[in-house]
């Protein structure tokens, strides 16, 4: 973890903003990095069974990040609606 707490402000509550700030920055990546990792492995899979269990839970993750604002909400229902048109798309 980054501490950037002797750079900057001496404010006690500055100081906390910066601590909060760093913990949420590492939690969004995480949610935001699995999610894609998500959409990866659903992205390669070719049984369609497989693929069709997959894809709400690939959505459900995709619309928590854009009710936290990681992603916007247009980009998630881009992305929602490419993935499904993939899964439908396998034999």
């Amino acid at each position: 973890m980054h501490s950037h707490l002797n750079d900057m402000a001496n404010h006690k509550s500055a100081l906390k903003r910066i601590r909060q700030n760093e913990v949420r920055r590492l939690r969004n990546r995480y949610y935001h990095k699995t999610a894609r990792t998500a959409m990866k492995v659903l992205r390669n899979e070719e049984n369609k069974a497989a693929a069709t269990e997959q894809l709400p839970k690939v959505i459900a993750l995709l619309d928590k990040l854009a009710k936290k604002n990681i992603i916007h909400k247009n980009k998630a229902a881009n992305l929602k609606s490419k993935l499904t048109k993939h899964v439908n798309k396998l034999a």
